[in-house]
């Protein structure tokens, strides 16, 4: 991406550039869904009314501030991949698979949302396993494999408080 006027050398990580750049184009879909995983959760959090408040007020929390720090390691490696990371609501609503929650539903209906919404991004994740294992980019496995982890197990937690 440098250009040969600027001085500055040009990325030799290893990985093609026709590679990272698939790479980047999946986790910016990745950063997009976390992005809007991340507001659901929070937006979740301030609104959240009935018996089950402090549970789940706290347990939002917990999620929201979790979600919150993965931002940055994703559109951290998408920089590294020497690639622009998208920062807009307009760029996230394009690349996200996740669709905004309109009004404020009722607290069992706030947790189906999430565990849909914890699903989705998991699935992001794996589906960009193929062209990094091709490309053998090991740091982005490794953050997909974390994303994955968390966004799985927070969906199991979530979908237990649906449980009879």
């Amino acid at each position: 991406m440098a250009s040969k006027k600027s001085g500055i050398p040009p990325i030799d990580i290893g990985i093609p550039e026709k590679d990272r750049k698939k790479i980047a184009v999946g986790l910016s879909k990745l950063l997009a869904d976390s992005y809007t995983l991340y507001l659901m959760t929070h937006n979740f959090h301030w609104n959240v009314t009935g018996p089950q408040f402090n549970s789940l007020h706290a347990m939002f929390m917990g999620q929201y501030t979790e979600q919150w720090n993965a931002l940055d390691i994703i559109a951290e490696r998408i920089r590294a991949l020497g690639y622009p990371a998208p920062g807009t609501y307009k760029e996230f609503v394009k690349l996200a698979s996740i669709q905004e929650v309109e009004g404020v539903p009722k607290a069992d209906d706030m947790v189906r949302h999430l565990v849909a919404a914890q699903e989705a991004t998991a699935r992001t994740a794996r589906s960009l396993f193929p062209v990094v294992d091709a490309a053998n980019d090991q740091p982005t496995a490794d953050v997909l494999t974390q994303r994955i982890d968390v966004h799985e197990k927070t969906a199991w937690m979530l979908r237990s408080l649906l449980e009879d």
